[in-house]
């Protein structure tokens, strides 16, 4: 019965010993040679600026959770709209089905109506 599991024991196996390798090989083989500005924060190709240590405001957090759960939300929406004719209509759950995507997204709605209210969506 476990002789069905070797191929796969072979396959993380061999992704392990080639994880290894490349990493042995990088660190012996690979230059070492450290400047002052490989050892720079590498920024989108331009210069930094400030420190690197620097406290992002609540709001960049709101804002970046928000377009999370929405994204989420689409995940969501998309296939089961795809199926919900086939699925849902044709096998009598329509109701059902309905109700379900209707509570998800009514959560979702109080979500973005609370976070509107609280200000969490203007960018001072």
């Amino acid at each position: 019965m476990l002789s069905q599991y070797v191929p796969l024991l072979w396959l993380f196996g061999l992704a392990g010993f080639v994880v290894t390798m490349i990493m042995v090989l990088t660190s012996v083989l690979g230059p070492k040679k450290k400047t002052a500005t490989k050892l720079e924060p590498f920024e989108c190709g331009s210069e930094s600026i400030g420190s690197t240590r620097t406290r992002f405001s609540v709001k960049f957090y709101l804002v970046a959770i928000t377009f999370i759960v929405f994204d989420v939300e689409a995940v969501f929406v998309i296939p089961w709209a795809v199926i919900y004719k086939d699925y849902f209509i044709n096998n009598g759950y329509a109701l059902y089905g309905l109700l379900s995507m209707l509570t998800f997204l009514v959560v979702l709605t109080l979500g973005l109506v609370y976070e509107w209210r609280s200000g969490g969506l203007e960018w001072d």
